[in-house]
C-alpha cells in the first residue's frame, strides 16, 4: 500500500510550532509523557486479557523497552501494550479527538517555565517530543490485528500512514533526534530521566545498551563491547507498599509522574483497609487546580484498579464532583475484574470505600485547615469547589461547613463559622449574609450600615456557586443563617417603624418617585434601614434558579425591585420643598442612578445618567 498523507488538525499545527519553536524549558518531561502513555497502553490491555473471552488466552509479558543509538542520534520507546489501527492512529495522533489542545492553547500565559509544564495535563504528551526530535516514526500493531502501520512526521502540517510489518502487538517510537538534544541518545541520561519521572511506573523498563570493557594491559589491551539489558525503575505500585518503605520524596515523585504536574502536591493520604473489605487508597491534594476544574467535561483524577491491573480513570462516581481537584489511586480486593461503568455506579462495595475515602481527605483538609496561613494555599484554589458540597453531600456537611471560609464586613481576611459565631454580640440571633455578584460593591452596600450600628458582622457573599448552595444552608452550629437583606432578619434589627406623620410629610414626594420610576421599580417605601440617601433592596426571590440560568449561560431577567429611601438624609428633606417638576425629575433618576450602581456597579442606560447629571451641574454653576 502506498503512503497516504494528511494534514494535522488547525489546532494541532498551532499545538506543534509551539512545541518546535518556544517550549525549550524542561525538555526531558517529553520522556516521561511518552513512557507514561505506553503505560496506559499496557493498562488496557492487561484489563482486556482479563475480560474479553478473545485474548483471554494471551500470555504476554507487559513491559516497555528504551534503547538509543548514539551514532544515529536515534531514541526508541517500544511497548507490548493493546497498540494502534489505522483509525486510532489519525484519532489520536492527527486531529484533536479527545485532548485538551484548545485547553491547552487558551492556557498558555508565555512564561516557558509554566507553560511546559502544562503538557501532561492537558493530554497532549505525545507532541511533547517534537521538542527534542526533527522526524518521529510510530509502528504500531493493535492487538488480535493482522496488519501493522506506520505513521511518519517531521510536526511541519503533515503525517503519512502505510502498511508495515511488525510481529507483536504494541506500539514502537522511533525519535530522530535534533543536534541540540542527541545528548538524550545517552544511557545516563536516560536512566536518570526515567528515575526523576518514571521510576513508580507499575511496569518494568528496561534499557537497551552496549556496555564497554577492556582487558589486558598497553599493547594488548582489548576493547570489548557487550550488548546488555537492564530494568531501570523500581516498577512498583507505590500504592501498594508499606508506608514504612515510602519516604516523603517517592510520594512526591509518584504524584508528579502520575498526575503530570511539575509542582509537588499540598498533601497526600495513603491508607490501607483490611477486615469486610480489603482495599488501598492513595490520595492527593495539588497545589494547583487543574485546567478543566470548572469545565462540565472534567477529567476524573482518580484512577481504579482490581487488585493491581487498571480498570478506569474516566469514572467520575469514583469521588463526588466538588472533590475533582483531587488525584489519586483506588485498589479494590473484592471487586470483579470484568466491572461496567453501569455495575461501579451501583455497586455498594464502590460505594463503601467511596464513602470511606471522602471522610478520610475531609479529614485531611481539616488536619491543613489547623494552620490558617498554610490553609489559604488550598482555599485560594479549591474553595469555591468545596462548596459544592453542600448541595449535594448531606452525610458530610457539618463538615464542609467547618472547612469554609468567608469574606466578612468587619474582618480583613477569610474567617471560618467557628470565629463568626465566637464574636456574635448579646443580642444577635442569627449568622447575616449578603449575597452579591461583586465583592467591592457588597462592602458598600448601604444595607450594612444598620448592622454596623448594632455591631453585627455580615458575611459576603460573591462567588457564582453561593447563590446555589448558600439558601440551602439553615443553620451552623443550631444558629440560623439568614439573608441579611431579607425582611425577616432586618426585623431582628429592632429598627423603628416610620411613623404616620413622616409617611404624611413624603406623600407627595414618594408620589413623585413613583411617577417617574414606575417602569423601573415595584414600589417606593421609606425606611429606617439606611444612612446613605436611597438603597434598592432586593425582594425575596428565587437565588437557586438565578444561578442555574447563569450557568448555562442564560440572561437572567431583571425582577422588579423596591426603592427605599431614607427620609432623615439631607437630600431628601432638601427634595421636600422642590418645586421645579422638570428639575425633580431629574434628582429622582439621579438618585436611582446612584442605587443601581451602588447594586450592580453598572447602568443600563450610562448616556441618559450623564446627560442628566451634566444638566443638574449645569444648573448648580
Amino acid at each position: 500500500m502506498s503512503n497516504q498523507e494528511y494534514t494535522f488538525q488547525t489546532e494541532i499545527n498551532q499545538l506543534l510550532d509551539l512545541m518546535i519553536h518556544s517550549l525549550y524549558s524542561n525538555k526531558e518531561i517529553f520522556l516521561r509523557e511518552l513512557i507514561s502513555n505506553a503505560s496506559d497502553a499496557l493498562d488496557k490491555l492487561n484489563y482486556l486479557m482479563l475480560t474479553d473471552e478473545k485474548l483471554k488466552g494471551l500470555n504476554i509479558t507487559p513491559s516497555i523497552h528504551l534503547s538509543f543509538d548514539s551514532q544515529k542520534k536515534t531514541l526508541t520507546i517500544k511497548d507490548n501494550g493493546i497498540g494502534m489501527d489505522k483509525n486510532d492512529l489519525i484519532e489520536h495522533l492527527g486531529t484533536i479527538a479527545k485532548s485538551g489542545t484548545k485547553s491547552f492553547l487558551s492556557a498558555l500565559s508565555g512564561d516557558k517555565k509554566k507553560d511546559s509544564a502544562l503538557i501532561g495535563q492537558f493530554g497532549v504528551g505525545f507532541y511533547s517530543a517534537f521538542m527534542v526530535a526533527s522526524k518521529i516514526v510510530v509502528q504500531t500493531k493493535k492487538v488480535n490485528s493482522k496488519q501493522a502501520y506506520a505513521w511518519v512526521s517531521d510536526g511541519k502540517g503533515k503525517f503519512e500512514i502505510s502498511e508495515c510489518i511488525k510481529e507483536e502487538q504494541g506500539t514502537e517510537i522511533t525519535l530522530f533526534l535534533k543536534d541540540e538534544d542527541s545528548h538524550f541518545a545517552s544511557r545516563w541520561e536516560i536512566d536518570s530521566v526515567v528515575k526523576k519521572y518514571s521510576e513508580h511506573i507499575p511496569f518494568p523498563i528496561f534499557l537497551t545498551y552496549t556496555d564497554t570493557k577492556y582487558e589486558g594491559e598497553g599493547d594488548n589491551q582489548k576493547e570489548i563491547k557487550e550488548e546488555k539489558c537492564d530494568q531501570i525503575n523500581q516498577a512498583s505500585a507505590l500504592w501498594k507498599m508499606n508506608k514504612s518503605e515510602l519516604k516523603d520524596k517517592d510520594y512526591k515523585e509518584f504524584y508528579q509522574s502520575f498526575a503530570h504536574d511539575n509542582s509537588e502536591p499540598l498533601s497526600y493520604i495513603h491508607n490501607k483497609v483490611e477486615g469486610s473489605l480489603e482495599y488501598t487508597t492513595l490520595f492527593y491534594i495539588p497545589s494547583k487546580a487543574p485546567f478543566d476544574m470548572f469545565r462540565v467535561d472534567y477529567k476524573s483524577g482518580v484512577k481504579l484498579y482490581v487488585k493491581r491491573v487498571f480498570i478506569t480513570d474516566d469514572d467520575k462516581e469514583l469521588l463526588p464532583s466538588y472533590l475533582r481537584f483531587v488525584k489519586g489511586v483506588i485498589d479494590s480486593e473484592d471487586l470483579p475484574l470484568n466491572v461496567s461503568r453501569e455495575i461501579l455506579q451501583q455497586n455498594k462495595i464502590l460505594a463503601n470505600i467511596r464513602s470511606a475515602s471522602v471522610k478520610k481527605i475531609l479529614s485531611e483538609i481539616e488536619r491543613l485547615s489547623k494552620d490558617e496561613k498554610n490553609y489559604h494555599k488550598f482555599y485560594e484554589p479549591f474553595g469555591k469547589v468545596l462548596k459544592e458540597g453542600l448541595y449535594g453531600d448531606f452525610e458530610n456537611k457539618e463538615k464542609l461547613l467547618e472547612l469554609l471560609r468567608f469574606y466578612s464586613k468587619d474582618k480583613e481576611k477569610l474567617v471560618s463559622l467557628k470565629e463568626y459565631k465566637e464574636n456574635l454580640k448579646e443580642n444577635q440571633k442569627s449568622i447575616y449574609y449578603l449575597l452579591g455578584e461583586n465583592l467591592d460593591l457588597l462592602k458598600a452596600s448601604p444595607l450594612l450600615e444598620k448592622y454596623a450600628q448594632k455591631g453585627y458582622d455580615v458575611l459576603l457573599l460573591s462567588d457564582e456557586i453561593d447563590a446555589f448552595v448558600m439558601p440551602g444552608v439553615n443553620e451552623y452550629d443550631k444558629t440560623p443563617f439568614k439573608d441579611a437583606s431579607h425582611s425577616e432578619s432586618l426585623k431582628e434589627l429592632g429598627l423603628e417603624e416610620i411613623n404616620d406623620e413622616v409617611k404624611n410629610q413624603f406623600k407627595d414626594l414618594m408620589k413623585a418617585f413613583e411617577e417617574n420610576l414606575k417602569d423601573e421599580v415595584k414600589g417606593v417605601e421609606l425606611s429606617n434601614h439606611l444612612t446613605s440617601a436611597v438603597a434598592l433592596i432586593g425582594d425575596e426571590q428565587n437565588a437557586m434558579m438565578a444561578n442555574w440560568m447563569r450557568q448555562m449561560g442564560q440572561s437572567v431577567p431583571e425582577s422588579k425591585k423596591t426603592l427605599e429611601l431614607n427620609p432623615n438624609h439631607a437630600i431628601l428633606q432638601k427634595l421636600l420643598k422642590c418645586e421645579d417638576k422638570e428639575q425633580l425629575s431629574a434628582f429622582i433618576w439621579l438618585l436611582y442612578d446612584g442605587a443601581k450602581l451602588l447594586e450592580k456597579g453598572a447602568l443600563k442606560d450610562a448616556k441618559s445618567f450623564n446627560e442628566r447629571l451634566n444638566s443638574v451641574l449645569l444648573k448648580a454653576l
